[in-house]
């Protein structure tokens, strides 16, 4: 398969062979539009080199950055990788969601919050209280109670 350029210089061969005569209007539009063209091909060869540098560039860039995504993480799993990895360290705590009054977000929080007693909404700031009825009546704690 030609190039840009090689079919650009093919396009100037034939014009060349049909020996135009260079006094008349119609050939020196035909020179021009060819010189347009070699100067187009030229350019586009230039941008496919640039091309091929970005991109070897870039791969390279990607490689250093998984490198040091591995350093940082130690292969462990995270949020942002896409490992079928079922486990995850945080996932065994219970979170509990609260709606905050203030700006109505539905937020989480571990039991540790929660039996402080407060927290502050991570969307709004705004301090959440929580009061605990230890003598509550629903069957989960009657459950507990009875064993």
């Amino acid at each position: 398969m030609m190039t840009v350029t090689e079919k650009a210089a093919y396009l100037k061969g034939l014009a060349a062979g049909l020996e135009l005569d260079e006094a008349k209007p119609e050939a020196k539009l035909i020179k021009a539009m060819l010189d347009v063209i070699d100067d187009l091909a030229l350019t586009v060869a230039d941008l496919e080199d640039e091309l091929a540098l970005t991109t070897e560039q870039l791969d390279a860039v990607d490689e250093d950055l998984d490198a040091l995504e591995e350093f940082v993480y130690e292969g462990e799993c995270c949020e942002y990788c896409d490992c079928d990895d079922e486990y995850d360290d945080w996932s065994d705590e219970e979170l509990y969601e609260v709606d905050c009054p203030a700006c109505g977000e539905t937020v989480a929080f571990d039991e540790e919050s929660l039996l402080e007693g407060y927290a502050d909404c991570p969307n709004c700031g705004e301090k959440l209280e929580f009061d605990f009825d230890l003598d509550c009546d629903c069957e989960e704690c009657a459950d507990g109670e009875e064993e």
